[in-house]
């Protein structure tokens, strides 16, 4: 039940992957210490430039001897209408006001010919570093980009968000496929059905797309605790990916007041924006969410508004600011805990084994 076939396609000890979480929460200590410990740690390559993706994997390859991945974004066409940026960005200078910055007049728009560029070159130094797993979200690479990955002998995970994109992960040559319910915290990994199709919760989810689709379909969102492994195993899942239980964890790279916001949360306090990036995402309201709801429709897509917010951002995060601060949560924030990744993942197991002898 606990080792299946998962596991052994992984060579991991328990069905347990950490969630790829871009933005520098996946240090090389968390992803090694998740790996150590018998789960599948995972770098979130997302925001990373080629040289720092082989960097950090290097860094990885000398604290761990066991399998880790990576993950990346898959670039999607994005609409640049000129006119609605700049609103955009005018509706973020009373923000930077706030924060003593100076209003930004030019604009650096991101060039999407740029963008896929730079995912080529990721998924080269993914294979040059030979690392064993590449996950993707935000849609499914080229053919042509499977092919070369499956020929370097690369375990290679999608993200769905429905069945329908589960079951065209598959199509795509996909071995495993993440099953992202509502729950999950951060950015929506949707990229066929909109945000109100996508947002089927995990107790529908996860059964459906394993009665659909081959390959082992891993569950994400909301998962905390052995309870949560047990359940989503019960559902047709082989395994799960946690996110926020590893974003609050000693080893991750996100900023303490993050962490302690997680720990006084709950679940009530979790809402999907776009404000921050373009992409819908779950995240702990503050005011900045509160002052943009009314405004996010008409916002550019990703990674347009990530670019005119990343100055906000980084301002908030220097001087934490909650207030401006990006701090995605999943809805199970009462059950995060500030631990070791290493007794996390043993609380988890002692859990679900707990459990299972008493089944």
């Amino acid at each position: 039940m606990l080792n299946n076939e998962m596991t052994k396609i992984l060579k991991i000890k328990y069905p347990i992957i950490q969630a790829p979480m871009a933005g520098g929460i996946t240090t090389s200590e968390l992803v090694s210490a998740v790996s150590n410990s018998g789960g599948l740690g995972m770098i979130g390559a997302g925001y990373m430039t080629p040289l720092q993706m082989r960097d950090q994997i290097r860094k990885v390859k000398t604290l761990t001897s066991n399998h880790f991945g990576i993950n990346l974004f898959v670039p999607n066409k994005f609409a640049i209408r000129q006119d609605t940026i700049q609103s955009a960005n005018q509706l973020l200078n009373p923000f930077r006001e706030q924060l003593n910055l100076p209003p930004k007049d030019s604009i650096d728009i991101p060039d999407f010919h740029h963008v896929y560029e730079t995912f080529i070159e990721q998924i080269k130094v993914a294979m040059e570093e030979n690392v064993p797993v590449c996950s993707f979200t935000f849609g499914i690479p080229p053919a042509k980009v499977v092919s070369e990955l499956k020929t370097a002998n690369t375990i290679l995970i999608g993200t769905a968000t429905t069945v329908r994109e589960a079951v065209e992960n598959e199509k795509a040559g996909m071995d495993m496929v993440v099953i992202q319910g509502s729950e999950a915290g951060g950015h929506r990994g949707n990229f066929i059905d909109d945000k109100n199709r996508s947002l089927v919760g995990s107790m529908s989810l996860i059964p459906q797309a394993a009665d659909n689709v081959r390959i082992p379909v891993i569950a994400a969102g909301g998962i905390m605790d052995g309870r949560g492994l047990l359940a989503s195993i019960c559902l047709g899942a082989k395994g799960i990916q946690m996110g926020t239980a590893f974003l609050t964890c000693i080893e991750s790279g996100a900023q303490p007041i993050h962490k302690d916001i997680i720990s006084n949360s709950t679940e009530e306090d979790t809402v999907l924006t776009r404000s921050f990036s373009g992409k819908w995402a779950r995240g702990i309201k503050n005011t900045f969410i509160t002052c943009m709801k009314n405004k996010e429709w008409n916002l550019p897509d990703f990674p347009i508004q990530n670019t005119l917010t990343q100055d906000i951002r980084k301002n908030a995060v220097s001087k934490n600011n909650k207030e401006f601060m990006s701090l995605w949560c999943g809805q199970s924030p009462r059950l995060a805990k500030q631990q070791t990744a290493k007794i996390l993942i043993q609380s988890i197991m002692a859990e679900a084994e707990k459990i299972k002898s008493t089944m």
